[in-house]
């Protein structure tokens, strides 16, 4: 990871744990402001896959796969952006969809690396396995309290939690080796 990366990736993370905050000290009922600012950060990310599918991945191999992820990025920000006005529960509840097919395919790519034989396998099983289990419970806990801010502060864990993993990643030493 170059110096630029990290620092970028620190930067994120700290707008991420300032996120998680700001989320926390919403009123109880704030989903419009979550729903537009998840919105615009997916509609925002898939014009940058769209912009970088123009300007190289078409000549590179495999570089459709770069289009595809980018249209359906974007036309989930668009889908996102159009629960804004639905001020229920919808946006949490699909954002936790989101976050548990994220685990899932944690927890695939976790085997297909124990498979190819690497070491690293069972940090990735453990982490996926966690986000499931941790979207799972959330809706249960929801269902069973009847209360809806649970899914709100475990959203903003789960942000919370990211920011974190990208402020110890940018600090985590490389571990390749690299000519100058």
């Amino acid at each position: 990871m170059s110096r630029f990366q990290r620092v970028r990736s620190f930067i994120i993370g700290i707008l991420l744990l300032i996120y998680a905050l700001f989320l926390l000290l919403l009123p109880k009922d704030s989903y419009g402001t979550m729903t537009a600012i998840i919105a615009l950060v997916l509609l925002f990310y898939g014009a940058r896959q769209l912009i970088y599918y123009l300007r190289m991945a078409r000549h590179m191999v495999g570089g459709k796969i770069i289009l595809y992820e980018a249209i359906i990025i974007l036309d989930l920000g668009l889908f996102t952006y159009s629960l804004y006005d639905d001020k229920s529960l919808t946006i949490l509840i699909f954002l936790l969809i989101i976050y548990a097919f994220t685990g899932f395919v944690d927890v695939l790519r976790a085997l297909e690396e124990k498979k190819n034989g690497s070491h690293h396998w069972v940090r990735k099983l453990l982490t996926g396995s966690a986000m499931v289990i941790f979207a799972i419970a959330l809706v249960i806990l929801t269902l069973v309290m009847k209360n809806t801010l649970i899914l709100k502060y475990g959203f903003c864990l789960s942000v919370a939690y990211v920011g974190i993993r990208r402020i110890i990643s940018a600090f985590k030493k490389t571990a390749i080796v690299y000519i100058q």
